[in-house]
This record gives structure tokens, sequence and C-alpha cells, in this order.
């Protein structure tokens, strides 16, 4: 199973990754060990999607990267105004 994971940065941020192991991944964020989040520390877990395969998790990535797809994730992810 592949995970597509969104990260709430100190900053107020999302980060977007993937990965086969999710908690292996999420405490190398935690640590400090990603370069691309460690100067944004705490970072917070908002939503994960499971896929089936890495191809999958890539692609998923590469969307919710792109304007359309942070358009998408907040508003369904973690909206937090009310409907």
């Amino acid at each position: 199973m592949w995970y597509v994971y969104f990260l709430q940065l100190h900053n107020g941020d999302i980060y977007v990754g993937s990965t086969n192991d999710l908690r292996r991944r999420f405490e190398s964020h935690r640590l400090g060990q990603v370069t691309s989040t460690k100067a944004y520390l705490p970072a917070a877990l908002k939503t994960y999607i499971a896929v089936e395969t890495e191809a999958n998790a890539r692609q998923l990535e590469r969307y919710f990267k792109s304007g359309s797809g942070k358009a998408f994730a907040s508003k369904r992810f973690w909206r937090t105004e009310p409907r």
C-alpha cells in the first residue's frame, strides 16, 4: 500500500508527499530529517489517501501539488469554515 499525505506546517502551508511507510515518513518529518519541512516544524498530519501502487501515489502527489489539486484538497480535506 502507498500513501499520499498532507502535513500542515508551522507557517500554515500544506506539504504533500507520498510514501509506502507513512509512520516512518511522518517520524522523519517530525525529527527534522526532511529538508523540505525541517524549517517549518512542528508539522501535523492532516489527512492521507491510501492507494494500491507507487505509480498511482506519485501521480496523485503531482496532482495535489498543482493549482487545481491544491484547490480541490483544501475544499475537501481540511475545510474549516461551515458549508
